[in-house]
This record gives structure tokens, C-alpha cells and sequence, in this order.
């Protein structure tokens, strides 16, 4: 049996080696932290003792977090994190970063560890389905329904082939949104998520609504990818760090398309207007054309232009 925390966190599946020297990882898990404050102020100083970059969040239900850092400095956390008899068997997933993955580290106390704002919901544990179980649900049943939990910005990076998709900006917007998908009530649903932490708690949301048959992907995209690759996935997975997105680069058929001359990128920027800021995929090319596309389709639509738009050092913003 090996001591190295990422082969035990991915049961075998990938060997050391081919881990990179500068990881990021993601984790999550729903188990009750007495004094979440105390908990927080361990973790802050244990990263900040190893040098380590990212955003934690901890709840009285558990904790979700992804980081960065030397591999030397990330084993040392997910081995002391693994000391805690609560996260003894925490799941680490990994991919490869920079020193420029985040600019510093966060890490806060908040109500809960994803918001979704449907008031106590304990984590749906006894649905998953592992990865291969998946794949073989996808291929043997073409009458199944996908369903992409995640914000709209993410899914037109990429998603799996012929997913539904929400049109929310938010998690949060998730409970609300629900009506649009009535008529998925008696369908078997197949729900996930970047790495599975959103649909614990989707899934008890949904099942607490009267869908009857809901299914969640273990571990969510990321594990997915670390077996599969590209196989039933269409694009790149959207990341909430500097680099946007990751991808596996075999098989890939890339799906992003710029909002304004749908062009091939995957690009990210935030809308240049302040007060709108969302996110949008923008070519470089576009953005050379006519700087005007700096802002987001909807905006641009209202009349706004470069000149007008409310953001630091616009004509139009007094003082």
C-alpha cells in the first residue's frame, strides 16, 4: 500500500509520478465541525505555514476547498487534513496549476459550504453512481436524462453530450429555477457537477420535490475525466481559479464559442460594466476587432458602449 495522499485519493487509478509538481486540489465533504471558526483558523494557519494559495470554505456542515501550492507543501496539507478522524477518508482530486492559480488565500466561515439557500437539506449520500457505473448508464440507456447542475457560464465551456442545462448564474438560483424542469419529474435523472459537492445537496432538493429517480456522478466531472477522459463529454470543465478551464486534450471537440462572433475560444472575461460583470467567452480576435464587444451581448444590446459603461476608469464615472 502506498503512503502517497494523491494515489489514496484516487484509489490507484493514476500513478504518483504523473502528478504534477505544482497540484491543485479539489475537496469537499458534509461532516459536522463543532466550532467552525476554530476549525478555520487551523486551516489558515496550516496553509499559510506551507505556502499554500486558494479559497476554503467551512461550514458547521463540512468543508469544500481547492488550493494550490509545491506538491511537497499540498501532501503535507492532505496528510494533516487526513489526521483529522473527521476527513480521515477525504476525497482529493488534482489536476496541474502555476504559482499564478490564485492570487492569495481565503479562506471563511459561511453558513454553508455551497450556497444554495433551501433551507436544511441533508447531503444525498446513498444515490451515487461511480464513474464507470456512468458510462455504462449512457451507453445502456439511451432514455436517460443529464442533467448539468451548474451555472450557465460553465456548461457553454462544456458539458456532456445532449445534457440539459440551467439557466442560472448562481446555485442559489437553483431552487427557484426548478419549475422549468417539471417535466423531468418522472424521467431517470442523471445530475452532475465539477466535482460532486453541488449535486449532494441538488439531488436532496430535487428528490424533496417529487423527482422520483435522481442519480449523481461520484466525484462529478473531474473523477469522470481522470477514468474517461473525453468519452460522452463535449469541451473543456470551467474552473473557479486564474486558469477558467482544464482539458483533456485526446479526443477533444471543443464546444466555446465567442457570445459575440462565435468564433472558437475559451476565453473568459467579465462583462466590462460594473454593475453587470458577468461572465462571458470573448475571442481575443473579437475583443481586437472592436473593443466595444468588451461588453457582454446583453449590455451591448442596451446601448451601453466603452464610453458609457460603469467600471473603473470610464468617462462616465464621476470622482
Amino acid at each position: 500500500m502506498t503512503n502517497d495522499p494523491f494515489v489514496a485519493s484516487t484509489a490507484g487509478r493514476v500513478s504518483s509520478s504523473s502528478y504534477p509538481d505544482y497540484p491543485v486540489i479539489l475537496f469537499y465533504q458534509y461532516h459536522s465541525i463543532a466550532d467552525p471558526e476554530q476549525f478555520a483558523s487551523w486551516q489558515r494557519d496550516l496553509c499559510t505555514s506551507l505556502g499554500l494559495k486558494g479559497r476554503i470554505l467551512i461550514a458547521s456542515e463540512g468543508i469544500n476547498g481547492t488550493l494550490a501550492g509545491l506538491r511537497v507543501a499540498v501532501e503535507s496539507y492532505v496528510e494533516a487534513l487526513r489526521a483529522d478522524p473527521r476527513f480521515s477518508d477525504i476525497e482529493i482530486k488534482v489536476s496541474a496549476g502555476s504559482s499564478d492559480t490564485f492570487p492569495k488565500l481565503v479562506i471563511k466561515v459561511r453558513p454553508e459550504i455551497v450556497t444554495l439557500g433551501a433551507g436544511p437539506l441533508l447531503p444525498d449520500l446513498d444515490n451515487h453512481l461511480s464513474p464507470a457505473e456512468w458510462k455504462r448508464t449512457l451507453t445502456d440507456d439511451p432514455e436517460v436524462v443529464l442533467l448539468d447542475v451548474r451555472n450557465r457560464y460553465e456548461s457553454v465551456a462544456g458539458k456532456f453530450e445532449n445534457a440539459v442545462t440551467c439557466d442560472i448564474g448562481h446555485f442559489r438560483e437553483l431552487p427557484a429555477y426548478l419549475e422549468k424542469l417539471e417535466d423531468l419529474k418522472d424521467r431517470k435523472i442523471l445530475m452532475y457537477c465539477t466535482g460532486g459537492i453541488r449535486c449532494e445537496k441538488a439531488s436532496a432538493l430535487f428528490r424533496s420535490k417529487g423527482f422520483t429517480e435522481v442519480f449523481q456522478l461520484h466525484g462529478g466531472i473531474a473523477a469522470y475525466q481522470e477514468e474517461f477522459g473525453n468519452q460522452h463529454w463535449l469541451g473543456e470543465c470551467f474552473v473557479f481559479d486564474q486558469r477558467m478551464t482544464v482539458r483533456v486534450d485526446q479526443e477533444l471537440v471543443s464546444i466555446g464559442r465567442c457570445a459575440h462572433s462565435g468564433r472558437e475560444t475559451n476565453r473568459f472575461v467579465n462583462c466590462l460594466h460594473d454593475p453587470c460583470h458577468v461572465l462571458f467567452l470573448l475571442s481575443e480576435e473579437t475583443e481586437q476587432a472592436d473593443p466595444q464587444f468588451r461588453l457582454c451581448p446583453a449590455c451591448l444590446a442596451s446601448g451601453l458602449s466603452v464610453s458609457s459603461a460603469d467600471y473603473k476608469g470610464s468617462p462616465s464615472r464621476v470622482g
